[in-house]
């Protein structure tokens, strides 16, 4: 379990905190909820799917974060939430990603915080998700993160091999924050906004293999090609397909 060093309201739990006694406050009363989500990221982010549209996990992600204990879970609790509110909880835990090891090197860019809203009634907390996540995505893509959105709905967006497929369903609702690695491009291709912040991180340095199709979208978008950040303390080498 981790504290965050200026705000004690905000806390990171991995797989162990789920089954200390006492409980952690923030736990009590919805801890099946929180096992639910990390049974669900080993038994289907973790593995295979037939309406995926092609081999391998669902999400190539999720394994490594697991294996590399960065996989961390947050919980926001009430059965109501401010939009303003919620806006402040998600900037403070992505500014605490900036900061939690590992901070350098491969295994940097599998970190993920997952925020879990585990009180809200189902309907409020699929347009919650989804709005949030559309409304803060650019901030996010502008540091070099994602802002994902999973609820039981399950979010409309459907597969990038597979547009029948839903692959953002989850047992519990959720905001999950993780680095921005070069095969995103799809993800951010389709907004000015969010193709300045791809570009600004994989502009000039991403594969080779997707190079025509950033040049593409920039162009489609009249956007520059700037040269790259070098500084940005991680690898993020294209290993990582996304969730869809």
């Amino acid at each position: 379990m981790l504290t965050h060093p200026s705000h004690p309201e905000q806390v990171l739990f991995t797989e162990p905190d789920l089954h200390t006694d006492p409980l952690h406050p923030l736990l009590v009363g919805v801890v099946d909820q929180a096992r639910a989500v990390l049974a669900w990221a080993r038994e289907y982010l973790c593995a295979p799917h037939p309406e995926l549209g092609r081999k391998g996990p669902v999400c190539p992600y999720a394994q490594g974060s697991l294996d590399r204990d960065t996989f961390y879970l947050a919980v926001h609790r009430g059965d109501t939430v401010d939009e303003a509110e919620l806006d402040k909880v998600l900037a403070g835990y992505r500014e605490w990603f900036h900061h939690l090891e590992p901070l350098t090197g491969p295994s940097a860019q599998f970190k993920t915080i997952l925020l879990t809203l585990p009180d809200l009634p189902a309907d409020l907390a699929r347009q919650i998700v989804d709005q949030t996540q559309l409304r803060l995505k650019p901030n996010y893509t502008e540091q070099g993160l994602m802002l994902g959105e999973f609820h039981d709905g399950p979010p409309a967006k459907g597969g990038l091999w597979n547009t029948d497929f839903r692959p953002l369903h989850s047992p519990v609702p959720m905001l999950v924050v993780r680095h921005m690695v070069a095969s995103d491009l799809p993800f951010l291709a389709d907004d000015p906004v969010t193709l300045a912040g791809y570009l600004r991180y994989f502009g000039r340095s991403g594969p080779a293999s997707l190079r025509g199709q950033v040049a593409a979208a920039a162009q489609r978008h009249g956007l520059p090609m700037p040269e790259p950040i070098t500084d940005v303390g991680i690898l993020r080498p294209n290993t990582n397909q996304g969730v869809r």
